[in-house]
């Protein structure tokens, strides 16, 4: 076998190991799509299963409980379990409860009566 033989044929091999290298380079990347896809999935049921509280911004307002995944309030605090609520409730027995997510329903609650604004549910100094 000449040179120009085995060069030829190592150019062969080469080419077949980029072809190799480039599948598997695809298939990394689309494990990893996927593997992304999975935690953002996960995420997402989590916060679907748990709630967050809203604050009051009044001084002796009530604090509004959201599903955790509502998206009338966005910012701060973590995700609370049904323990968590529960705690909550008790302590803060007059907490609101959002009206387009509606928590009660994932808690197993009963509605709670209307909670419009009333003029003496907020205290102003």
């Amino acid at each position: 076998m000449d040179t120009a033989d085995r060069i030829e044929k190592h150019r062969a091999v080469l080419s077949w190991l980029e072809y190799q290298v480039a599948q598997t380079r695809a298939t990394i990347e689309r494990l990893e799509h996927e593997q992304a896809e999975q935690a953002r999935r996960h995420a997402q049921a989590v916060r679907e299963t748990r709630w967050k509280v809203e604050p009051s911004r009044a001084e002796r307002g009530r604090p509004t409980l959201h599903r955790g995944d509502c998206g009338q309030y966005e910012r701060g605090g973590g995700l609370l379990d049904r323990q968590d609520v529960q705690t909550l409730l008790g302590e803060f027995p007059g907490t609101r409860m959002c009206d387009i997510c509606r928590p009660w329903g994932s808690l197993g609650i009963d509605k709670p009566p209307a909670q419009a604004n009333r003029p003496d549910d907020v205290e102003f100094p």
